[in-house]
């Protein structure tokens, strides 16, 4: 395209003496300049994902992997079935993670792989398969226990292929086996993903009214295992776990209005946090657990504060016009916040030091809410609608922003409201509300946007927030 814009221009000048080719010259001189900049346009996407990927570490180059079924090692009946929950599981979680290349299993050669000895490496490293990576091992039940074997092998290096050997073994239960599955997938992901912890044993806490009040509830992160935590018979809103997994901060409905309450995971129930006055909502964690920080009313208007985690030593952060709500610290640092304030008019996303100091507007217009920051503190996921009002075009879409540049990329093309994005913890994947469905539910994807999965289905799912590790 741009040579053709040089050639054009070399021929308008030689033929600018001649009026009428001059005016079909400038007819095609427009028309190109819009063909360029449709290009341009078209190519932004790519190159905005290009900064998200080498952030996320989704960037890197995709290992080839091919995972077989794995082999029944015994003939108890229930080996059947357990190979069945575990062979889906882990391939799931390899493929949920988005930085490998799965080999269909339709190129796989003929013959089980259920023990090293089992491995024809020319068969699985040249084509079709043409795979880096094999992961490969055995199943079996015996007296009501499940011991599984697994191997993940380099079949490019026949010299010394075994990169991962695993055994585990549990009680024979489609949840044990779940969990077995979770847990050698994860091991898989930090060998071959550059270090970074899976997530596959990572939790997904959110707000359910499927049992008649809207609770909290609990799910595995790819959707299996959803109950409910805790059993008020109220309105329980923005559920927020430690980084330690011990507790989930949340708001809920009292007597006396909104109240932070703080739910043990361990003792499974409700235990002491301070009653304060006002409307009290949206707690977050610092990442060392130690402190809070949440909305509250007390002096009449929303204003930031922090605490320490057992509701001593209140302070206040903002004193601003308009309110100022929905707090999260930066995970990587602990040392800045991003929070919305309504202090301009519409609400926009705002970050300051964790003093209160050095306040930075990141949005600059429509209807920005929901801030999520990334655990490398690099990004901020957050919910938007660009042009708000009525009559404006646009709908409510998840974001990403570059915070150091400001640079952002829409995520969220689908329709419906989307809101409420919450980081994995190994920054690849994002979890968010969505009413694309026809009712409100938890989906998850990359965060490059790509991969998209509704993960709940029943009743209303809303404001998830996805475990530190």
């Amino acid at each position: 395209m741009v040579a053709k814009l040089q050639t054009f221009l070399y021929r308008y000048t030689m033929y600018s003496n001649r009026p009428k080719d001059r005016m079909v010259a400038g007819r095609r001189f427009v028309a190109l300049l819009s063909m360029l900049a449709a290009v341009l346009l078209l190519a932004l996407p790519a190159a905005a994902q290009d900064w998200i990927r080498t952030g996320t570490g989704l960037g890197m180059e995709k290992v080839r992997l091919a995972v077989p079924d794995f082999k029944a090692a015994t003939a108890d009946p229930q080996t059947g079935s357990m190979l069945t929950v575990f062979n889906d599981t882990l391939w799931n979680d390899l493929d949920n993670a988005g930085i490998f290349d799965m080999v269909s299993k339709s190129f796989y050669p003929l013959g089980a792989v259920g023990a090293p000895a089992d491995v024809k490496y020319d068969a699985w490293s040249s084509p079709p398969p043409n795979a880096s990576m094999l992961a490969f091992g055995n199943l079996g039940v015996t007296s009501n226990n499940v011991t599984v074997q697994g191997w993940l092998f380099d079949v490019k290096n026949t010299g010394s292929p075994q990169v991962l050997g695993k055994q585990y073994q549990d009680v024979a239960t489609t949840d044990a086996v779940r969990v077995i599955a979770h847990k050698f997938a994860d091991e898989i992901i930090f060998r071959l993903g550059g270090g970074i912890q899976g997530i596959a044993e990572s939790k997904i806490f959110y707000v359910s009214n499927r049992s008649g009040h809207r609770e909290i509830w609990e799910m595995d992160y790819d959707g299996n295992n959803q109950h409910a935590i805790t059993h008020l018979g109220t309105i329980s809103l923005s559920p927020r776990v430690s980084p330690d997994g011990s507790r989930v901060a949340f708001s809920s409905l009292e007597k006396n209005g909104w109240e932070i309450r703080m739910f043990s995971l361990v003792l499974n129930r409700l235990v002491e946090f301070p009653r304060f006055s006002g409307t009290n909502l949206s707690p977050a964690w610092a990442p060392g657990g130690l402190k809070l920080a949440f909305s509250s009313s007390r002096t009449g208007d929303p204003e930031i504060y922090i605490c320490d985690a057992s509701g001593a030593g209140l302070r206040r952060m903002t004193a601003e016009r308009g309110p100022d709500v929905s707090p999260v610290w930066n995970p990587k640092t602990g040392a800045d916040l991003a929070w919305v304030s309504g202090r301009t008019g519409l609400p926009q996303i705002y970050t300051m030091g964790a003093d209160g100091t050095n306040v930075q507007r990141m949005t600059d217009q429509g209807y920005a809410v929901s801030p999520a920051w990334s655990p490398n503190g690099q990004f901020l996921a957050f919910s938007w609608i660009r042009h708000y009002g009525p009559g404006a075009p646009g709908a409510e879409d998840i974001y990403l922003m570059d915070i150091a540049s400001k640079q952002w990329v829409q995520l969220t093309h689908d329709g419906g409201r989307n809101d409420f994005p919450s980081w994995s913890p190994d920054g690849r994947h994002l979890v968010f509300q969505s009413s694309r469905s026809g009712s409100e539910q938890i989906w998850t994807m990359l965060a490059d946007g790509t991969n998209q999965k509704q993960l709940s289905f029943t009743g209303s799912n809303t404001q998830p927030n996805w475990s530190w590790k």
